[in-house]
């Protein structure tokens, strides 16, 4: 039966996937089709068909894609059962990695290459998971107006001082429930809750828009202050948008004290996987420093592996400690910060 559920998804497949950049790589002659792997995956990036290509020429391997949001990913390999096709689950957000974890879909992987590649704090313990790329969430100011005095922690955007000046977008954010869940681990659950109404009461107007225009509205004066994903200011690093950038100002909250939050993208090899062992090197394919510079580069994100330096962008932002928070201690209390985040009225 799982050969005929499998045929049936070949006879629908994505197939091959292309819009490859030209590199010297595309002039490598190509690897016959010698098997395939499915990946189900929550990524939405177009330098991702590249590597999907480059994979295959590489390795004869052919790329299979699902694409939808995690949870529903999540729910449909647990749903499919012994007979998924799915090999290789990917994510953008650790909450979601510990979901997968929970639901029971991914297996251990033992691989030397990922061990040596990727640091300890972002592989999961039992080696389900590993992280692909990182991105910290960090405070931003209008640089005219003066860098904020006693701003430095996350914990200070509650101080009253702040009234009327935070510009923020909405709590139903996966980074802005994971940085709240982050805070339930590490301060409890009675810090985190008056945390998040300490912040409401400094809003200058209701959460609204995205990271960029909350940028966009700091830079303009609209408020003061806000909290936004690094790659997201990375953009702004352009000829076009360079004005916007430098009106803005940043800090690395908690760098005193427990580290800047930061979140994940990452890949599991599903338990059930008909192509396991194509999985496994798919994920260590993922590890290499040329895929890496591939994955963090096209979104201005920190790469997991060891060694392999970001873009110019995300490296003039600065150097700073990263929270190391398991992954696990964030997922866990997401449902009690989305709960926090609704009592505080964080729209």
């Amino acid at each position: 039966m799982k050969k005929l559920f499998l045929a049936a998804l070949a006879s629908v497949s994505l197939g091959m996937l292309a819009a490859c950049t030209q590199t010297d790589d595309s002039k490598r002659e190509a690897v016959p089709v010698t098997g395939e792997i499915n990946v189900y995956s929550a990524r939405h990036y177009d330098t991702d068909l590249a590597l999907y290509e480059d994979f295959t020429r590489e390795t004869g391997v052919k790329v299979n894609r699902i694409e939808a949001d995690a949870d529903a990913l999540i729910e449909r390999i647990a749903a499919e059962g012994e007979y998924s096709p799915a090999d290789l689950f990917i994510t953008v957000d650790a909450g979601r990695l510990w979901r997968a974890e929970e639901a029971g879909i991914l297996a251990p992987v033992e691989s030397k290459i990922l061990s040596e590649r990727i640091p300890e704090n972002l592989r999961d313990p039992q080696n389900r998971w590993i992280a692909l790329t990182t991105r910290a969430r960090i405070v931003i100011y209008n640089k005219a107006k003066g860098k904020p005095a006693g701003l430095a922690t996350y914990q200070d955007l509650a101080k009253p001082e702040f009234k009327g000046r935070i510009c923020m977008r909405s709590s139903s954010s996966v980074y802005n429930i994971a940085l709240l869940a982050s805070m339930i681990a590490h301060d409890g659950e009675a810090a985190a809750g008056a945390w998040a109404k300490g912040v409401v009461a400094n809003f200058a107007r209701a959460p609204q828009g995205n990271d960029m225009s909350n940028i966009e509205a700091v830079a303009a004066g609209e408020c003061d202050i806000s909290l936004v994903n690094t790659y997201y200011l990375a953009r702004f690093d352009t000829p076009e948008k360079r004005k916007v950038l430098d009106a803005i100002g940043i800090i690395f909250p908690n760098q005193a004290t427990t580290g800047t939050h930061v979140n994940m993208s990452g890949a599991g090899v599903v338990k059930t996987a008909p192509n396991r062992a194509n999985a496994v090197k798919f994920l260590e394919y993922l590890s290499s420093e040329s895929a890496q510079k591939y994955l963090a580069g096209d979104n201005n994100e920190y790469p997991a592996a060891k060694g392999v330096a970001p873009t110019s962008a995300v490296e003039a932002l600065g150097t700073f400690k990263a929270d190391t928070l398991p992954a696990a201690e964030i997922g866990k209390h997401e449902a009690r910060a989305v709960e926090l985040y609704n009592a505080a009225r964080w729209n």
